[in-house]
């Protein structure tokens, strides 16, 4: 009699084991049959936040369904990415990650809610933008006037950051300016360019995406660039060994990923969706005339990417002797 008991509950673990992964299948194949909530770890506004909306809405488009940007800003982008992390991985919550979210974060804290490597689904790389440093119309006029004004006048600049990027970008520029130029710390890139046309803060290095119209204007000045490549928006714009300085070559890099055990198909769908969201013409012409460059990949080349930058960048880090906690 116990026999046939055991095999009687056996019997129904098994069912409810087949079926569940029965249900699970059946989700997949009708992928995606409700909106889908897409997760920037950074205040609307910014240059995540409008990729994330560019490219939601047209891989909205493609895949009938609506994508609904959900702002989760905080805790260098801590909070955000932690909540996708946790998420049912059904392909229903994803997240517009940048670098630091995936590689600098777990060098700078002793322990992350997240793990950036085993803790999500990569889907695909989407965007890189070009860092710069900037001033206001009442600063340096060059980025030679700027280091000549940092060792004419000792202590007295500071630099805004809103990424860790644009933080680690400043510590390692302090080698040429000066280890006392002050650093001062914003809600995302939006924040920053706002306290550098206040004049809070004597230049900013960022992404140039919120400071565009600003360079159109006239109220803010691109100095130099991180990057080796010019930037097509700003072809005047010279790299920083132009100007004698060595620094890393640095860019702003965004990527878009699942919650770990989101199932295959269903990664294949998304990135389907985001490469042709790229591919489209219209969506390259809005992003690079808001900074931002198309860097498409699949999900194989992603996670070989952030393996990659994260060993580039540990040393870096480690050097600079920066941490948070």
């Amino acid at each position: 009699m116990k026999t046939l008991k055991r095999l009687a509950t056996l019997a129904t673990a098994l069912w409810c084991l087949v079926s569940t992964f029965d249900a699970l299948a059946q989700g997949s194949r009708d992928y995606p049959n409700h909106p889908i909530k897409l997760i920037v770890p950074f205040p609307a506004g910014g240059p995540t936040d409008f990729l994330a909306r560019v490219v939601g809405q047209r891989m909205g488009e493609a895949m009938r369904q609506t994508v609904v940007v959900d702002n989760k800003p905080g805790a260098n982008t801590i909070i955000g990415a932690d909540s996708v992390a946790k998420a049912a991985p059904d392909g229903y919550t994803l997240l517009m990650a940048i670098d630091n979210t995936l590689v600098m974060n777990q060098y700078l804290y002793s322990k992350l809610p997240y793990d950036p490597l085993n803790d999500f689904e990569p889907v695909g790389k989407v965007a890189t933008t070009p860092l710069v440093v900037m001033t206001n119309q009442a600063g340096p006029k060059s980025m030679q006037a700027l280091v000549a004004l940092a060792n004419a006048n000792p202590g007295t600049l500071s630099y805004g950051f809103g990424t860790f990027t644009s933080q680690l970008s400043g510590e390692l520029l302090k080698r040429t300016l000066g280890k006392d130029v002050v650093s001062v710390s914003y809600k995302g890139s939006a924040g920053t360019t706002q306290g550098l046309l206040s004049k809070d803060v004597t230049f900013t290095i960022d992404g140039i995406t919120t400071a565009l119209p600003h360079f159109e204007k006239g109220t803010l000045r691109p100095l130099a660039r991180l990057s080796a490549k010019p930037i097509p928006t700003l072809p005047n714009v010279p790299a920083m060994s132009d100007v004698g300085i060595k620094l890393p070559e640095i860019d702003v890099w965004m990527a878009l990923l699942a919650p770990k055990g989101t199932p295959a198909d269903v990664v294949d769908k998304l990135n389907h969706a985001l490469t042709h969201a790229l591919a489209s013409k219209d969506v390259q012409d809005k992003l690079l005339g808001a900074g931002l460059l198309v860097d498409a990949s699949s999900p194989q080349a992603l996670r070989s990417f952030i393996a990659s930058e994260a060993a580039r960048w540990q040393p870096v880090i480690a050097e600079a002797g920066i941490k948070i906690d």
